[in-house]
């Protein structure tokens, strides 16, 4: 059984930080790319931002560049998601997933396994 879980969340101030954690256990994603997506009340799910297996090829959607960054630890079978400079737009649950196929960051069916979301909440 794979498990894919979040954890880092919470509620911030707009200007702060957080770094999202996904810990996937039943599995090594280390070949695998993982990705992070967003969903905000009342709106679809969303990409926010994708890294290839060797953890050096990257990819974030224009609405966070300069601001958040994605890391993996092959090691510890873990992803992160640096957010700074975070604003009240960013509020949403955070999803991690992992890739095992496809060349799409965005196209969702290509992921296999979600992770159950953690809770992002800036206020202003």
């Amino acid at each position: 059984q794979v498990q894919l879980v979040e954890s880092g969340g919470g509620l911030v101030q707009a200007g702060g930080s957080l770094r999202l954690s996904c810990a996937a256990s039943g599995r090594t994603v280390r070949s695998y790319a993982m990705g992070w997506f967003r969903q905000a009340p009342g709106k679809e799910r969303d990409f926010v931002a994708g890294i290839r297996w060797n953890g050096v090829n990257t990819y974030l959607a224009d609405s966070v560049k300069g601001r958040f960054t994605i890391s993996r630890d092959n090691a510890k079978n873990t992803v992160y998601l640096q957010m700074n400079s975070l604003k009240p737009e960013d509020t949403a649950v955070y999803y991690c997933a992992s890739r095992p196929y496809g060349t799409s960051w965005t196209a969702q069916g290509d992921y296999d396994y979600w992770g159950q979301g953690t809770q992002v909440a800036v206020s202003t």
